[in-house]
């Protein structure tokens, strides 16, 4: 996070946060490239694309984090980022942490406090004062400061932590619910949230749906929760490629987010996957037919220097005849000729650029791993952790879906590590039939060697052999012009990536998924539901995800707080 001392003033709605022609680039690509964006004060733009698209950075840039190559920002007032980081020291207690996200909130109540006596004292500029610092303290909550840090603290699953705990002993959701409590309760005129309800459940994010849509200043937010994004977003922003032309866009950068191309889409996510969808089409379309068209251009220009039967002679062989027949011709040709090369012209000029490939996912492999025989292959049996699970049961069978759902701290996570034998469970017990394989892919992103390549990364963690057998390709989860860059480069979103590929190198009987639409993009998200069907074993997925549950086919087991 990141936060300028509060304003003394109240914005207005001409106040925006602008990014105007922003370019970035890194060692071993260009990230963005003249990427220009407006958000009005009120406004809730987010910010959506495929992973590596560059949606962090231009958070990031627009905090003051990180610099530009080319471009400007300018924010109204403070400015405040949730991102990866926490905003305070690990030993510090929840009071104290909840005592520093609001002393810039509680210093305007007491510089009303303050103009107040002054104009009392006589102090003739007073009253302009005191009326910009009762505007201020409005608009920032000061009056009802402490009924808004229970609403915040209770809505994001904090209240029944005691606040002279040290957050050092906190859970990583629980930092990161502390983070994203820090950075509403100070207040920052302009919000910029990086991936806000990774940690929240339905109750949580309820809470920060109700504090974003009253917030009066410019909301960006990077999101690949569809829910979310349906229930908040005014404006969304995608950064992924569209149909621009050729000769306005640069060739030479081979990279998913060069910024060109910024999509903005007033209306829901809902609606913006249907005009998504028309909209490829009609690019792929057009790219097709200006490609035929050109093609028929270069070829009358190539064949139009002639016109009549080639070698016929005119039927008079007199000099003034051939004369006559031959500047006809020349006329002729010379029309047709600058005709077609004016049409190629500007058609070469015009023309869209082509559709770049896009990233998919190729689903599990070749499907070739015998599956078990039928019955269960996985039984928990009241299986609990102290503090962490309540007595749990449940039996899987070879091809079986199971869903688990619940509020923060309910379990989840703590199952799947039951599950899968790393953490050993206090009471009940676990039986797995033979030998039984079961895979996670994990929250979080696995840590890695950074200055390794992915694909180095890749056949380091599934050995040479099957790395060769089955190239990390197979999946479509890693694009071509990535598997040589350096793990440390990647987005989280991308790192998840490269986990899933690691995980499905060798199917495990058993997939386990925790949180699997956390950081990954929306497109790779709705393909991995859409496959979960054909995975050639049983499947259980830990999510919190709305959009999600609401589709899920399958068996659904509830953890309770």
């Amino acid at each position: 996070m990141n936060s300028l001392p509060l304003p003394r003033t109240t914005l207005s709605r001409a106040d925006h946060l602008r990014l105007d022609g922003i370019s970035k680039s890194f060692p071993d690509r260009r990230v963005l490239t003249d990427v220009s964006v407006t958000v009005s004060a009120g406004e809730i733009a987010c910010l959506i694309g495929e992973n590596g698209s560059g949606k962090s950075t231009l958070l990031r840039i627009a905090a003051g984090l990180e610099s530009p190559d080319a471009g400007r920002v300018t924010a109204p007032g403070s400015v405040g980022l949730f991102h990866q980081e926490p905003p305070f020291g690990l030993d510090l207690t929840l009071a104290e942490v909840l005592d520093d996200a609001t002393e810039p909130v509680r210093a305007l109540a007491t510089l009303v406090e303050q103009e107040g006596q002054a104009l009392a004292d006589g102090d003739g500029g007073a009253a302009d004062r005191l009326q910009a610092a009762i505007e201020a303290a409005e608009q920032h909550h000061a009056w009802d400061l402490d009924h808004r840090i229970d609403q915040v603290v209770g809505g994001f699953g904090l209240a029944h932590i005691d606040r002279e705990r040290r957050v050092a002993e906190l859970s990583g959701g629980q930092i990161s619910r502390l983070s994203l409590a820090w950075l509403m309760l100070r207040s920052p005129d302009t919000l910029l949230l990086d991936e806000p309800t990774n940690h929240l459940d339905d109750a949580a994010t309820a809470t920060l749906v109700d504090l974003l849509r009253g917030w009066s200043g410019p909301v960006l937010v990077a999101s690949h929760d569809r829910a979310f994004l349906d229930d908040v977003a005014t404006t969304l922003l995608d950064l992924d490629p569209s149909a621009l032309p050729h000769a306005a866009v640069r060739h030479d950068l081979d990279s998913p987010g060069s910024g060109f191309g910024l999509t903005r889409f007033t209306g829901s996510y809902t609606d913006y996957l249907q005009h998504r969808r028309d909209e490829r089409e009609r690019w792929v379309r057009r790219f097709r037919d200006e490609q035929e068209e050109l093609a028929r251009l270069r070829g009358q220009v190539r064949d139009s220097h002639t016109v009549g039967h080639v070698g016929r002679e005119p039927r008079s062989e007199s000099r003034i005849s051939k004369k006559f027949y031959s500047d006809r011709n020349a006329k002729v040709v010379s029309r047709r000729v600058n005709d077609a090369a004016n049409a190629l012209e500007r058609l070469e000029q015009d023309q869209v650029r082509k559709p770049p490939a896009r990233l998919r996912f190729r689903g599990w492999g070749d499907g070739s791993r015998p599956v078990a025989a039928p019955g269960p292959v996985l039984t928990a049996t009241q299986v609990a952790v102290e503090g962490r699970l309540a007595p749990t049961t449940l039996d899987l069978g070879a091809r079986d879906r199971l869903l688990v759902t619940g509020a923060n701290g309910s379990g989840k996570s703590t199952l799947l590590a039951v599950v899968t034998g790393d953490l050993e469970p206090d009471r009940g017990a676990v039986t797995r039939a033979g030998s039984l394989s079961v895979g996670l892919l994990r929250q979080e992103p696995v840590a890695r060697d950074s200055a390794m390549s992915v694909r180095a990364a890749y056949e380091k963690a599934v050995g040479a052999d099957l790395a060769e057998q089955v190239p990390i390709s197979t999946f479509g989860l890693i694009a071509g012009r990535d598997l040589d860059r350096p793990v440390g480069s990647l987005s989280v979103g991308q790192r998840r990536r490269l986990d899933l590929a690691v995980v499905l190198a060798d199917p495990p009987r058993v997939l386990l998924l925790d949180e699997p639409t956390n950081h990954l993009s929306l497109l790779l998200v709705s393909e991995l539901e859409l496959s979960l069907p054909e995975y050639p074993g049983a499947v259980i997925v830990a999510s919190h995800d709305r959009w999600l549950r609401e589709d899920w086919v399958g068996e659904t087991l509830h953890l309770p707080e």
